[in-house]
């Protein structure tokens, strides 16, 4: 029994004792006082743009791939071949083509006769209509037959990719790849503040290693509609003419998107935290002599200069640019000059 009350009793100090440190740390924390420099926040008119990165790829890119199995008689194009748009790529095996002509042209002689015979009253609208539509049917089949046999380019453009040779047995994947040179895209992601100032329409340069000494246009053709929650950005697709040929699809080139001058809080880049562990950046600002801990979001860099966007500021507050690595929210400051 002596031995549980005395459990008991220690316990119960240590408590004590405990809650007394935490008391003595807050009060210590309480009396603490850091010496700053501040300096008070003001707008500065900036031009805002947005450097950005991208990879080229062809404006319309297809799969040359027949609707019918069977033996590839003939590839009429290689890798880097240049086509037209209704140029003849593929020739398949015709036996079922000219199966299908033979039914065809039968088919197209007795519908003929029946609608003489059906015009003169001589036999029912059942018989008629039977007929048409068994003519129709093969006339439908021939023409997907045709097309799914002799192949032909749906757009203009450079074979990119051959999966077969002559005479081997189509299988499903795509016989010839098919893309645009000429005119190419690029699909770049923009942070969402942006979304408000980009438009369709805008003029961007773009430029590669390749060429250091070349620019090359581009238009901003389409702003898609939706943010991504992941990443909280938008997508913009460039149009890009290449009449040259200088680009090639799969090339990294950079571009940047003016997007006209602004007012903006402009601070010290060193002033501004980032808290361990996370992305989440914060400052320091002088609340009548004790610290307080803004969040705020990062937006153009200026050499040692960088803007800040927040709720939590205003013009005339003071940031504090010496010393902010030691503070906490509420610690007491004791400004120097």
């Amino acid at each position: 029994m002596k031995l549980v009350k005395s459990l008991i009793i220690g316990s119960i100090a240590l408590g004590l004792a405990s809650c007394g440190a935490k008391n003595a740390d807050q009060q210590a924390e309480a009396e603490r006082i850091e010496k700053v420099k501040v300096s008070p926040l003001q707008k500065t008119k900036i031009a805002r743009k947005i450097d950005l990165s991208t990879t080229l790829q062809g404006y319309e890119t297809t799969n040359i791939a027949p609707a019918v199995t069977g033996r590839i008689e003939k590839i009429f194009v290689e890798v880097g071949s240049k086509v037209n748009k209704g140029d003849l790529l593929i020739r398949m095996d015709q036996t079922q083509l000219n199966t299908t002509k033979l039914t065809y042209a039968n088919l197209e002689v007795e519908y003929n006769r029946v609608k003489t015979l059906y015009e003169s009253g001589t036999i029912p609208q059942q018989t008629y209509d039977q007929t048409k539509l068994g003519y129709e049917q093969t006339k439908e089949n021939l023409e997907f037959l045709t097309k799914n046999t002799f192949v032909k380019a749906p757009i203009k453009g450079v074979i990119a990719a051959k999966n077969y040779e002559d005479g081997e047995l189509y299988t499903g994947v795509p016989v010839l790849v098919l893309t645009q040179i000429h005119l190419l895209k690029a699909i770049v992601n923009i942070p969402e503040s942006y979304f408000p100032l980009v438009k369709e329409g805008m003029k961007l340069q773009l430029k590669s290693d390749i060429y250091p000494n070349q620019t090359f246009p581009a238009t901003v053709e389409i702003i898609y509609p939706t943010i991504d929650a992941a990443t909280h950005t938008f997508q913009v697709k460039l149009r890009i003419p290449n009449a040259q040929e200088l680009l090639r699809p799969g090339m990294f080139v950079r571009t940047t998107i003016e997007l006209g001058e602004f007012e903006a809080i402009m601070v010290p880049y060193q002033s501004v935290l980032k808290l361990t562990g996370s992305n989440n950046r914060y400052i320091f600002l002088n609340n009548n002599g004790v610290a307080k801990r803004v969040d705020v979001t990062l937006g153009q860099r200026f050499d040692e200069m960088i803007e800040i966007k927040t709720n939590g500021i205003k013009e005339g507050d003071q940031i504090v640019t010496v010393g902010q690595g030691k503070l906490i929210d509420g610690v007491k400051l004791d400004i120097i000059k």
